[in-house]
C-alpha cells in the first residue's frame, strides 16, 4: 500500500492578508475555502469582491465566490479595481469585502486581502479565527461537519456585477480636496499595469492636471513588471524627458504610492509623510500633533518631527498596525517607507490615488516643488540593511545579542541607531543601521552581523 502524499501546507497570513504563488502555494481551492471562512467567521449578508491585473485574478474570483456563495452570501463584484476602492466600499454601505492581489509582487503570485464591515484590515484575533476556520476546511482528516444535515436546502448566495462603487470611490478621492483644483500640474503617472490603469489618470485629469501615462495596458503578465513603485526607472526618465513637475508611481493594488521630483530623485514615503505631517500641524488638521510611522522609518523623519514639534508614534512592520495605532490615539496621518500612506480622516486603507492627489495639492498650495518641500521636512540619514539567515531559533539569538545591540547603538549616539528584528517569514534576522554617514552605519551593521553570525554557529 502506497504511503499517503504529504498535504502542502496552506499559505498563511502576513502582514498584508495570504499571499503564495498562484495556483501552486495559493490555489483555487484555497480560494473557496477561504471564501467559506470569510462567510463562518464574519458572518456577512453580502461581500465586495475586487482584483486587480493578474491573469490568475478570474480563477480566484471564480472561486471565492463560489465559496461564498455556498455559504449563502451575495457577492458583488467590483472588477479590476484598487485594494482602496474595495476597502472604500466596504466602509461606505458596511459590508466586509476581499482584494484579490498580491499588490507589488510579479504576475505569477497572488494574494487575497480581507476588509471587515467598516473598510478597517482584520485584527489578529480575527486573523487566528481565519487560520482556525481554513485549518478545518482544508484538513481532508478533519470533522468538518455537513452544515446542510440541519437545513435539506441550503440558501444559495448570488453574484451581482456591481462597479459602480469604484466611480464612487474615485468621487471621493477628488472631493478630498474641498473644491480645490490641480490646473497647471505637468505630471506623469506609472499605473505598474495594474489596478490603477484605468482610475488614476481619469481622476487627476478630472482635477485639472496634465498628465503623461505610463505603465496603463495591463495583459495579465506585465504587472509590476520593470514598472511601478518598485521600478522607478522609466518614471524618472520620462519626467526628465518631459521636465514634469512631478512623477506618481502607484503599485499593482494601488494601495501605495512614490513619487520622483522634477530633477528625478525619488520622494519616498517618509518624505511624503514628513510633508504632509508639517503642512497639517501648521494647518491645526494634526490632532495631538502627531503622526504614526513603523520602526522602519528613516531616523531622519523623527529628527525632522522634533524640529517641527510633532510627536512620533512607532509601530510594528506593516500598514495595518500603523492603522490600528492611528485608531487606537485618535490621530489621522501615518504610514510607512514604501508608500503606503494612511489619512484616517478621509480613509480606512494606504490609497496610492488619495496620496499623490494630496501631495500635489500640497505643492500647489505652497507654490514649491516636491523636492524642495521634501527637503524643508527632513533630511534622510544613511541606512544599512543585512538579513543574518539563521539555523538557530530567532529568539533565542535576539536574547543573546542584546548587549551587543545596546553598545553599538550607545556608540552612534543620537545621530544614529541600530534596529535588529526576526524575520516574520524567514528564518533570519535584519540589521539595520542608520548613521550621520555612511561608513559609521556600514560598521554599525558589519559588527552586529558578525556578532549574530557568531552566536547562531
Amino acid at each position: 500500500m502506497a504511503a499517503p502524499t504529504a498535504r502542502r501546507p496552506h499559505p498563511r497570513f502576513g502582514t498584508d492578508g495570504v499571499r503564495g504563488a498562484a495556483n501552486s502555494e495559493l490555489t483555487a481551492e484555497y480560494a473557496l475555502a477561504f471564501g467559506r471562512a470569510v462567510a463562518r467567521v464574519l458572518v456577512p449578508s453580502d461581500v465586495y469582491v475586487g482584483r486587480d491585473t493578474r491573469r490568475s485574478g478570474p480563477m480566484f474570483e471564480g472561486a471565492l465566490c463560489a465559496g461564498l456563495t455556498a455559504e449563502g452570501v451575495d457577492v458583488h463584484l467590483l472588477g479590476v479595481c484598487p485594494t482602496p476602492a474595495v476597502a472604500w466600499a466596504c466602509a461606505t454601505e458596511a459590508r466586509p469585502g476581499v482584494m484579490i492581489s498580491a499588490s507589488h509582487n510579479p504576475y505569477g503570485d497572488n494574494g487575497l486581502k480581507v476588509f471587515s464591515a467598516g473598510g478597517l484590515k482584520l485584527s489578529d484575533t480575527e486573523q487566528a479565527a481565519f487560520e482556525s476556520v481554513l485549518d478545518g476546511l482544508l484538513d481532508p482528516t478533519g470533522s468538518e461537519a455537513d452544515r446542510s444535515g440541519t437545513n435539506p436546502v441550503p440558501p444559495v448566495g448570488v453574484v451581482h456585477t456591481e462597479p459602480g462603487p469604484v466611480g464612487r470611490y474615485g468621487d471621493a478621492v477628488i472631493a478630498s480636496l474641498d473644491g480645490r483644483r490641480l490646473d497647471g500640474c505637468r505630471v506623469v503617472t506609472d499605473c505598474a499595469n495594474g489596478a490603477a490603469s484605468g482610475v488614476a489618470p481619469d481622476i487627476l485629469r478630472r482635477l485639472g492636471a496634465e498628465v503623461t501615462v505610463l505603465a496603463a495596458s495591463p495583459d495579465g503578465v506585465n504587472i509590476n513588471d520593470g514598472c511601478g513603485s518598485t521600478h522607478l526607472e522609466l518614471l524618472r526618465a520620462e519626467v526628465l524627458r518631459l521636465g514634469a513637475q512631478a512623477g506618481l508611481a502607484f503599485d499593482g493594488d494601488a494601495d501605495r504610492m512614490l513619487a520622483v521630483d522634477a530633477s528625478g530623485r525619488m520622494i519616498d514615503g517618509d518624505q511624503l509623510i514628513a510633508m504632509l505631517a508639517i503642512d497639517r500641524h501648521g494647518r491645526g488638521l494634526l490632532p495631538q500633533a502627531t503622526v504614526v510611522v513603523t520602526v522602519m522609518t528613516n531616523l531622519g523623519f523623527r529628527l525632522g518631527m522634533r524640529r517641527h514639534g510633532i510627536t512620533v508614534k512607532e509601530t510594528a512592520v506593516g500598514d495595518r498596525y500603523v492603522l490600528e495605532e492611528l485608531e487606537r490615539g485618535g490621530y489621522n496621518l501615518g504610514g510607512e517607507q514604501s508608500g503606503h500612506l494612511i489619512f484616517r480622516d478621509l480613509a480606512t486603507t494606504g490609497d496610492g490615488l488619495l496620496s499623490a492627489v494630496q501631495v500635489l495639492d500640497l505643492c500647489r498650495r505652497r507654490g514649491s516643488g516636491l523636492g524642495e518641500l521634501a527637503d524643508e521636512a527632513m533630511t534622510r540619514l544613511p541606512q544599512v540593511l543585512r538579513n543574518v539567515r539563521l539555523a538557530t531559533d530567532a529568539a533565542t539569538v535576539m536574547v543573546a545579542l542584546r548587549a551587543d545591540i545596546e553598545r553599538v547603538g550607545a556608540a552612534l549616539g543620537e545621530t544614529g541607531r541600530v534596529l535588529v528584528r526576526p524575520s516574520g517569514t524567514e528564518p533570519l534576522i535584519r540589521i539595520m543601521a542608520e548613521a550621520a554617514d555612511q561608513g559609521a552605519a556600514e560598521d554599525a551593521v558589519a559588527r552586529l552581523v558578525a556578532a549574530a553570525e557568531a552566536i547562531a554557529g
